[in-house]
């Protein structure tokens, strides 16, 4: 059996935002077993799962992907939209637009330091939209 519901996010700042409990709360009951993905509808932001229990992965990861793309390259072309707009769209492209989660007893079977986060490159990115299907 297939699931499947969309859901918009507040507006996030830029940064890595934890975002698990967030979709956990729009989602119906779990199968007790399968898979959940979760699609973003966005080229400037990204998700990703990693570590839920120090915020300063969050700040590090900000200033990696920051010097991996910096802003205001004179090289860039697609410019029209701000300085963030071009970085925005690699750092999404390197990052993913989805994830893949085991569904177990449940509920996401995620490991114990692991949260699922909205990776937002633009300065004003605005409410994002994400796609998510259940397969049971």
């Amino acid at each position: 059996m297939i699931q499947q519901i969309e859901i918009q996010l507040p507006q996030f700042s830029r940064g890595f935002h934890l975002i698990t409990h967030t979709i956990e709360k729009y989602l119906p009951d779990l199968p007790e077993k399968g898979m959940l993905h979760i699609f973003i509808k966005h080229t400037s932001a990204a998700l990703t799962i990693n570590e839920n229990a120090d915020p300063t992965v969050r700040t590090d990861l900000e200033t990696i992907f920051n010097n991996l793309v910096p802003e205001g390259d004179h090289r860039y072309i697609h410019t029209i939209e701000g300085a963030d707009d071009m970085p925005a769209h690699a750092k999404s492209s390197i990052v993913g637009n989805s994830v893949l989660v085991p569904v177990s007893k449940g509920k996401l079977n995620l490991g114990i330091w692991q949260g699922i986060f909205l990776c937002e490159f633009r300065n004003r990115g605005g409410n994002r939209k994400l796609v998510i299907t259940i397969y049971s």
